[in-house]
């Protein structure tokens, strides 16, 4: 633990003075392999880190990245969501992705199960493929809906890149997962 509020009195009040849901705006510091650190404009500085405010990886984007610095830079000024005050390290940890519109949920707004949309096989796993039916959404196509005769293995019958028409099943907004099948709505074989 970095210390109680007597060995940072001044950082202390100023994180238990945040409450969940406040924004809070700043400028990236630094970028590591953990997650971000961010000077917050009305904050004191931290006594260790390059910054009181902090990002994990999972509350930078609701799309997938490869490298923080995919959405974020040094230097850049950002306005974040405050989530909770760690006690441990000092820090405020923040979303930037809360104060974005949920891209899932804006696809799901727009769509109905039974409804086809075209899509491109992203990847494929054991018991299925991923489809990419809008950006940055994908959904899930089961080994036993990619095609009307059983397959082993979806390389059977398709492969990364390939465009197919799918049908949506399921869209479960809660745990942000779209299910797919490619044989709903059609009685024509693969």
């Amino acid at each position: 633990m970095m210390g109680g509020p007597s060995e940072n009195p001044e950082l202390w009040t100023f994180l238990e003075s945040l409450h969940r849901g406040k924004f809070l705006s700043g400028t990236v510091t630094a970028i590591e392999r953990f997650g971000v650190f961010v000077a917050l404009d009305d904050g004191p500085d931290h006594p260790v880190f390059p910054g009181v405010g902090f990002i994990s990886f999972a509350e930078l984007s609701w799309r997938r990245f490869e490298a923080a610095s995919d959405v974020v830079q040094i230097g850049q000024s950002l306005t974040c969501e405050f989530l909770q005050f760690d006690t441990w390290n000092l820090e405020a940890r923040l979303s930037l992705k809360a104060t974005q519109p949920d891209p899932f949920q804006v696809f799901a707004d727009t769509i109905e199960v039974g409804q086809k949309l075209p899509g491109q096989v992203t990847k494929l796993i054991p018991f299925g493929v991923f489809v990419q039916v809008a950006d940055g959404i994908e959904g899930l196509v089961h080994l036993r809906e990619l095609a009307w005769t059983p397959v082993e293995t979806p390389s059977d019958v398709v492969r990364a890149g390939d465009k197919i028409t799918v049908v949506v099943t399921e869209i479960d907004r809660e745990r942000r997962r779209l299910t797919l099948s490619r044989r709903q709505g059609s009685s024509a074989g693969v």
